[in-house]
């Protein structure tokens, strides 16, 4: 919700105009600088995830495969390794990071059918692109959802 409810409890609502410029300005700053320390934790991190090593358990391997010997190899050999003992967070981490999904595609065919569903009701409540495609549309979304609920519950 937007607008006066928003801070009438807060005493924003008493400050005067210059007060609440300088307040303005002090978060600006703020914000500011905020943003640079993050910014820098990112430049340190990604420096020194490539920094090379000279790890003897992981070194010739990487090196075997052409791979460049880095702090960041080595963690992404490291989780391969812990998900090959079968620690699950690592399989995940993997899975994820390597492009592939750890959700079943069933869950992403619902959630799209969902978005489809907000999407067409949107447009059947504002009246926009109200036409006989959009309801189909609607149709076949809502059929969909009813064969998808109906397949779940007999599984």
């Amino acid at each position: 919700m937007a607008g006066y409810d928003n801070i009438k409890d807060y005493g924003f609502d008493k400050r005067t105009a210059d007060e609440r410029r300088e307040l303005a300005i002090k978060a600006g700053k703020a914000s500011g600088e905020a943003r640079r320390r993050k910014a820098d934790f990112r430049k340190t991190l990604n420096m020194l995830l490539t920094a090379e090593i000279d790890n003897e358990e992981y070194k010739p391997i990487l090196e075997s495969l052409g791979v460049a010997c880095t702090l960041e190899s080595a963690i992404l050999m490291a989780q391969i390794k812990e998900a090959m003992a079968g620690d699950t967070k690592a399989a995940t981490f993997v899975a994820k990071y390597s492009g592939q999904s750890p959700e079943p595609e069933e869950n992403r065919r619902n959630r799209d059918a969902d978005t489809e569903l907000k999407q067409a009701r949107k447009q059947a409540v504002t009246g926009e692109n109200e036409t006989d495609e959009a309801l189909d549309k609607l149709d076949s979304i809502l059929k969909e959802l009813h064969e998808n609920a109906v397949k779940q519950e007999t599984e």
